[in-house]
């Protein structure tokens, strides 16, 4: 599959997620969300996009926008791949056909998260019959989600039950995919952090104190910091956060 551009910055098509806006709103660009401060990404070829998949309803945040972040840490079990994983291999084409609006087919999305990696990765993400994971927290070296623009990518590991990616680097498109459907953390590592952890390692990430601490080596590694992207991923995605701090009307008004 052809790689996106690296200065390619569009989140997705929004069509059926952005409401109407009213024209009581009379200076729609007055509606600015938060400066996302991105990490650096390693740069990619120039080539045409693919098609883009059918654009995604994001999940409905759970507590304000505008209060405090509340999701202080992740703990469990690390899944640990290599460099360049690219969409192909985190959500194969086939399966974009499936619409993570419907409940069952989000859930079906998830059961095919990571199942594009090679057959050199003898553990895989998600156990033959399950539909979950049991590795809540991927740990992955250079430019993590390359490849494709394709929001589904982000969607299926948090429909899988992935809760953040620990990565040395990301494409540029997957990290600001995690973001506008908040669906997984995407955190950047300090140093190269998927050659000193194995898959099945008991890990926790603190997002308050940049960090994470690896239980089974005993050893911690400092992480950059979330910044006002974390707001937007646990409200549930950018609109969700823009409807909650009344950037747009919301939904019920």
């Amino acid at each position: 599959m052809a790689a996106s551009s690296s200065t390619h910055t569009h989140l997705f098509h929004t069509t059926s997620l952005s409401p109407r806006i009213t024209p009581s709103l009379s200076h729609p660009c007055s509606l600015k969300l938060p400066t996302l401060h991105l990490p650096t990404f390693k740069t990619l070829s120039s080539s045409p996009l693919p098609p883009q998949p059918q654009t995604l309803t994001l999940r409905r945040a759970t507590a304000d926008a505008t209060a405090p972040s509340t999701t202080t840490s992740f703990h469990g079990l690390c899944y640990v791949v290599g460099d360049n994983i690219d969409t192909d291999q985190i959500i194969p084409a086939e399966y974009l056909t499936l619409v993570p609006s419907n409940p069952d087919e989000y859930a079906k999305l998830g059961s095919y998260a990571l199942i594009g990696l090679p057959a050199s990765y003898l553990t895989r993400f998600i156990d033959p019959s399950e539909t979950k994971t049991k590795y809540s927290i991927v740990i992955a070296g250079e430019n993590f989600g390359c490849g494709s623009s394709r929001e589904h990518a982000p969607v299926a590991l948090g429909a899988a039950g992935a809760a953040a990616v620990v990565a040395e680097s990301y494409a540029r498109i997957f990290f600001r995919n995690s973001v506008a459907t908040g669906e997984v953390y995407p955190l950047e590592s300090e140093v190269r952090i998927c050659e000193e952890c194995r898959t099945g390692d008991v890990v926790t990430i603190e997002l308050g104190e940049s960090r994470l601490i690896n239980h089974t080596t005993g050893k911690e590694y400092s992480l950059k910091p979330i910044g006002d992207a974390g707001p937007v991923i646990e409200a549930g995605g950018i609109f969700a956060y823009a409807r909650k701090t009344g950037m747009i009307p919301s939904q019920t008004a």
